[in-house]
């Protein structure tokens, strides 16, 4: 018997989105007992049961939404049609036992996932601000004797060049991308990259002056084009809060992230705006 709470665990350590379906309530007759579990990985792999036929087959399905929703919430389902539809909110199901059930789909995984290229003073403190934020961070360097430094406040270290990374791995949807490496030539290579293979991130920003990301964008409008979308782009990095040490750069930082993240970027505070001072990295 499968060990749905051990799966849990072997899937997060792992970077892997789930879904946690469960019968929360039953009515007549019918196969969704009240406590039964089913959980799905975001590649649609299947653990447990909530009753088998077509309420199973329905929830596998209802849970790749979830995934991409990274919402949790509970549906009813009534078990006796010969066709699938909707009515009133309730789903009617090809099924012939004449009961109702309720499943609640609990989404299991971070708020989203953070890639952090460069693991100097302030990449490293970054993960330290964010990581109890609810993000699944990844940390990308090439320098082995910097990522042995860092504490486990990042999920997963990877030794890489930086556009190599992206090149061999690709980054997820909608993913959140800090580009703070040791060198602007690395960071122009990661996002270049970024630029060249089409990714959207839901945010992607730059450590830098606003003298270096003017030079960094006429070059990529050049060699890109004028159309390029960069409204997720943020570069001066951050929020206008003061402060230049790595820690109060990784709260500036931390701080835009969110912002984005629940929908508050129109904030005048973010430095990529004209009228916000200017922040430089902390070798510029």
């Amino acid at each position: 018997m499968v060990d749905i709470y051990q799966k849990i665990n072997e899937y997060r350590k792992l970077g892997k989105d789930l879904v946690l379906v469960t019968v929360t309530e039953k009515e007549g007759m019918g196969p969704a007992d009240i406590g039964k579990k089913m959980l799905v990985t975001e590649d649609g792999e299947a653990f447990g049961t909530v009753g088998g036929g077509s309420i199973e087959f329905y929830a596998r399905e209802k849970a790749k939404a979830v995934v991409k929703q990274r919402k949790s919430f509970s549906e009813k389902y009534i078990l006796n049609n010969r066709d699938v539809y909707v009515d009133d909110g309730e789903v009617k199901l090809d099924m012939a036992c004449g009961g109702k059930a309720t499943l609640f789909y609990e989404f299991v995984g971070p708020k989203q996932y953070l890639y952090i290229f460069g693991a100097g003073h302030c990449g490293a403190a970054l993960a330290k601000v964010i990581k109890p934020l609810g993000f699944h961070i990844t940390i990308v360097d090439d320098r082995q004797v910097v990522l042995d430094q860092l504490d486990d406040s990042a999920d997963i270290k990877v030794k890489s060049g930086f556009a190599d990374y992206i090149e061999k791995n690709g980054l997820r949807d909608n993913a959140y991308v800090v580009v703070c490496t040791p060198s602007h030539t690395n960071d122009y290579h990661v996002l270049n990259k970024i630029l060249e293979k089409n990714i959207k991130p839901a945010y992607f920003g730059m450590l830098c002056s606003k003298k270096k990301i003017a030079e960094y964008l006429e070059k990529a409008y050049e060699t890109y084009g004028k159309d390029i979308d960069l409204k997720n782009f943020y570069s001066p990095i951050g929020l206008d809060i003061g402060g230049n040490s790595p820690e109060e750069i990784a709260i500036s930082i931390s701080g835009e992230i969110l912002s984005v993240y629940y929908g508050k970027s129109e904030l005048n505070a973010h430095l990529r705006n004209p009228g916000a001072k200017k922040k430089v990295r902390p070798d510029d």
